[in-house]
């Protein structure tokens, strides 16, 4: 791209940065989760506001260019940018306003959810949100939502009260069951081409800080025992326990026993969002199955 090129993008009024190919850092704000992508959008326009998300998408309709949106970056279809496109880039927007009262939140659409929980554990609240805190929360609640508090405190989208969205031509609304119910609908668990939410309301829950929590090691070869395991338990577990499960490596790290290293292991993770004695009782069955090759199950913060 010349720098005659460049020109083309001037967006008067843009108060967030726009990043092109001749950027410094356009190598690194086109860089998503999964390593394998590699699109070059012919703009990322890093916004601070939805004013910004506004104008950067009249800008797309001015030059005829596709349109990517830019949340966390965590899609493994790498969806966050397009080639020769303006990728909306929210990662500017973060502000979070918490009504500890009310047990409500306002969160902008740039957070992750890292961030997210960092701000709603200092009130002692949460909501299910993503497994992995580098996910963006954008994504994931248009996607529903899945996460440790899923069964306790339901998806993610279950707990949205309202969202701020920009429309493809530009109009900004806000989405509720009583305004624009619609698009409220589809918003929850829909996926994201409704339209760029800049913002969620949503529903926080009572939690922790500090919740009884961690992962379960068991060699490869004891995968079918550790999945019949989990079934059994999770039958009969109250909503409390959370749960996942994935298949791997085990990493070179003090926690792991020296023989379990570099090994396929099989691991547990373990979650239980209430009080953390009767959390101790209640994974009692499942942690005596085995013998793992470690249990790193202990009472530790919620955020991390």
């Amino acid at each position: 791209m010349s720098i005659a090129e460049v020109g083309r993008f001037d967006l008067p009024g843009f108060a967030g940065t726009l990043i092109h190919p001749l950027h410094s850092g356009y190598d690194e704000a086109r860089r998503v989760y999964n390593g394998m992508i590699d699109r070059r959008p012919a703009v990322i326009a890093r916004c601070n506001s939805a004013d910004d998300v506004v104008l950067a998408l009249g800008l797309a309709r001015r030059e005829g260019l596709p349109v990517s949106v830019f949340g966390g970056g965590h899609a493994v279809t790498g969806s966050a940018v397009c080639d020769d496109g303006v990728c909306i880039d929210l990662r500017g927007m973060k502000g979070i306003r918490i009504d500890p009262a009310a047990q409500t939140c306002r969160a902008e659409a740039g957070l992750n959810w890292g961030e997210f929980d960092a701000a709603t554990a200092a009130h002692g609240l949460a909501l299910t949100g993503g497994r992995n805190p580098t996910t963006g929360i954008a994504g994931l609640s248009l996607g529903s939502g899945s996460g440790w508090l899923e069964r306790k405190f339901g998806y993610v989208c279950d707990n949205l009260i309202s969202a701020e969205v920009v429309t493809a031509d530009g109009r900004k609304v806000v989405a509720s069951e009583t305004e624009n119910p619609d698009l409220f609908w589809g918003l929850r668990g829909g996926g994201g081409n409704f339209g760029i939410v800049t913002a969620f309301h949503f529903r926080l829950h009572r939690l922790g800080p500090i919740v009884l929590g961690g992962v379960l090691l068991y060699p490869a070869p004891m995968a079918g025992a550790v999945l019949r395991n989990m079934r059994d338990f999770i039958r009969t577990a109250p909503d409390e326990v959370g749960t996942g499960m994935a298949f791997t490596t085990a990493p070179d790290a003090p926690f792991v026993p020296e023989p379990a290293r570099g090994k396929p292991i099989v691991a547990v993770q373990l979650i239980y969002a209430g009080d953390i004695e009767e959390g101790i009782k209640v994974l009692a069955p499942f942690r005596a199955f085995g013998p793992p090759a470690a249990d790193l199950v202990q009472p530790i913060p919620y955020r991390r």
